[in-house]
């Protein structure tokens, strides 16, 4: 579940909230009234989500990594 929390109190506990999102690698949705609401998330996050579209983005690659998880999700896994 995404966290909420209105604009107004995250300028008042903006140290908290970023100290707790990176402690605990989630998202937090900021809410602005009469704006589109906007997630904050750490870097590390961003930049892993960016890495798995890149990796996804081939269909060949996409196709050869889904059957990799499958294998592994199935225990046919070895161990290098």
């Amino acid at each position: 579940m995404r966290k909420r929390i209105s604009f107004t109190r995250f300028c008042a506990n903006a140290a908290t909230c970023l100290d707790q999102l990176a402690a605990d690698r989630g998202e937090l949705v900021v809410t602005r009234r009469g704006h589109d609401p906007v997630v904050i998330l750490p870097l590390r996050e961003l930049e892993g989500m960016r890495e798995t579209l890149h990796l996804l983005s081939s269909p060949a690659n996409a196709e050869r990594l889904l059957r990799s998880i499958a294998e592994l999700d199935a225990g046919r896994s070895q161990d290098r």
